[in-house]
């Protein structure tokens, strides 16, 4: 699999995924080296995008695979490669989160991740983040 930064030609596939942002959003996504698409074969199978949480923290937004692509170690893959790049960048911690009713924290969990907070919403699932310690 091969995992790049996200360019402008990208908009179009991005927005066939589960990615809201505005075309502004988008442009800063690209701009800041925080977007990804992960590709197999030359075929865009996936995104994912992260933003800076506290001007110190690296967060993931997103990691979204097509569904056919699902389930065949590319969002390992892609999360292993993320964290590199974050390490690289100089960061010694990364933090994603999940809703607690998601299957995707036991997908993190098994990557290492830890649990280190939680979010309650009125009327929605607690959204749980988990935190991960980058070592070289």
């Amino acid at each position: 699999m091969n995992i790049r930064y996200m360019t402008p030609e990208d908009r179009a596939f991005a927005k066939t995924l589960r990615d809201h942002a505005t075309d502004e959003q988008f442009a800063l996504r690209v701009q800041a080296r925080n977007g990804y698409v992960l590709e197999e074969d030359g075929v865009s199978v996936g995104i994912m995008h992260h933003c800076i949480f506290w001007d110190s923290l690296p967060i993931m937004n997103l990691i979204y695979l097509a569904e056919e692509h699902r389930r065949k170690g590319y969002g390992a893959q892609a999360m292993r490669a993320w964290e590199a790049d974050m390490l690289r960048r100089g960061y010694k911690m990364v933090m994603i989160s999940t809703q607690a009713d998601e299957e995707a924290q036991h997908f993190y969990r098994k990557l290492g991740y830890v649990d280190c907070g939680a979010w309650v919403l009125n009327n929605e699932p607690t959204e749980l983040f988990l935190c991960k310690t980058l070592k070289a």
